[in-house]
């Protein structure tokens, strides 16, 4: 699927099916998981999730990436955030994986981005993001070039090492490991970054 803008854009401008299967599939996880960390049931988990993709459904048109790092990330966790917090109001319950029966400190490190919690959930997106576009991404270049690729990008393989491997020329494998970051970079833009 080539594009010339990111899946925001294709999301906001097109109003693309397919852009807002991705990035449900790209985000559904994340945040169902992260919220289990915090002591959301499996059941519960399911519904703030879909809860948080209609906030993000309603408020994307207006959602301007200011092109600082982690600006998307950011929006996420605080409409998470916030969804969690109705969550434990409506309830009238108290986080208990945590070990923390004041729910509202552990908002407020939530919310703080230098706190303990807000480095955890921007360290587990990104993992989480970069995993999920390599696997969506996968299938759009024959295994030659994904193997070239992981072998030198991921695992630190030299390019003579790789192109001894498969069997290719060291030019080869400097360039499908450019193709693979390219279009790794241009799916991710404001996603990842």
């Amino acid at each position: 699927m080539e594009t010339s803008f990111s899946l925001l854009d294709r999301i906001r401008e097109e109003g693309s099916d397919a852009a807002w299967r991705r990035l449900t599939e790209l985000y559904t996880p994340l945040i169902r998981n992260w919220l289990r960390q915090r002591g959301v049931s499996d059941t519960d988990s399911d519904d703030l999730s879909q809860d948080v993709l209609l906030v993000i459904a309603r408020k994307l048109s207006t959602f301007e990436h200011n092109q600082n790092t982690g600006a998307f990330r950011s929006w996420l966790k605080s409409i998470t955030v916030n969804c969690l917090r109705d969550f434990w109001k409506k309830q009238k319950v108290r986080p208990q994986a945590t070990g923390d029966s004041n729910f509202v400190q552990i908002l407020a490190q939530l919310e703080d981005p230098h706190s303990h919690l807000s480095q955890q959930w921007d360290r587990e997106y990104e993992v989480h993001m970069t995993r999920q576009l390599m696997r969506m991404l996968r299938p759009q270049f024959s295994e030659q070039t994904w193997q070239a690729f992981e072998l030198l990008a991921l695992r630190g393989n030299t390019a003579a090492e790789v192109a001894s491997q498969l069997g290719l020329t060291e030019n080869s494998v400097y360039i499908a490991k450019s193709r693979v970051l390219a279009k790794l970079r241009q799916e991710g833009r404001g996603l990842i970054d």
